[in-house]
């Protein structure tokens, strides 16, 4: 009975035990974790270090593709965005600064904003390429022959259509010929103002277009 009662209270204590340690042992996992990191990147900033780098690469690759993935809705931008993240840290290792943080912050930083960068080249490829659809069509309307005129009425009713802010910028852009930069200090407003209200426009103008061609 007393080995019963004394086997029972070292299973508590154990148990105990374990429950106590164990947050420890994830602490100090992670400390070690994060002091191997800063190792590895002040090796590569320091010396160069190839092995060092390829660790590095090895413990961020998977989860700045896995955010790639989620962001980027591609696996080849995603991809894009390991290498150029990566690559970075190759070549701005030096810039890193233990005492303002720690490796993972400084490297998901330069993932975030390579990201970021990314999806503004995307929307900006986007918006040349309707413009590169519409483009076409207002060259046509200023070298009109007799035969387009009636043409030339039709695309005017279609940008008279639009939101009269959208057609401020259609008409200041296509056929004031005005850089984006000119029409916002003309207009009074923020350059990404007239991105929007260009691209807002440009996406109406080319559904109009493409329903009168169905």
């Amino acid at each position: 009975m007393q080995n019963i009662e004394s086997q029972c209270v070292q299973n508590r204590y154990d148990k105990g035990y374990i429950l106590y340690t164990k947050p420890f042992m994830e602490e100090t996992n992670a400390d070690v974790q994060a002091l191997q990191l800063k190792v590895q990147l002040m090796n590569v900033a320091a010396n160069r270090s190839q092995q060092d780098y390829e660790a590095l690469f090895h413990f961020f690759a998977p989860k700045i593709l896995a955010f790639g993935k989620q962001r980027l809705a591609t696996q080849g931008l995603a991809m894009d965005l390991v290498q150029e993240t990566m690559t970075t840290v190759w070549t701005k290792a030096h810039l890193f600064n233990a005492d303002k943080g720690a490796v993972t912050t400084w490297i998901f930083t330069i993932m975030r904003n390579r990201c970021f960068d990314m999806l503004r080249k995307v929307q900006h490829n986007k918006e040349d390429t309707i413009s590169d659809d519409i483009w076409p069509l207002f060259d046509t309307a200023d070298h009109t022959e007799p035969d387009d005129h009636m043409f030339t009425n039709k695309l005017m009713k279609y940008v008279n259509d639009l939101p009269i802010l959208q057609q401020q910028v259609v008409r200041g852009i296509y056929l004031q010929e005005l850089s984006q930069q000119e029409l916002a200090t003309k207009l009074n407003v923020p350059l990404g103002t007239v991105k929007s209200r260009l691209r807002l426009g440009l996406v109406k103008l080319r559904s109009i277009l493409e329903k009168q061609h169905d």
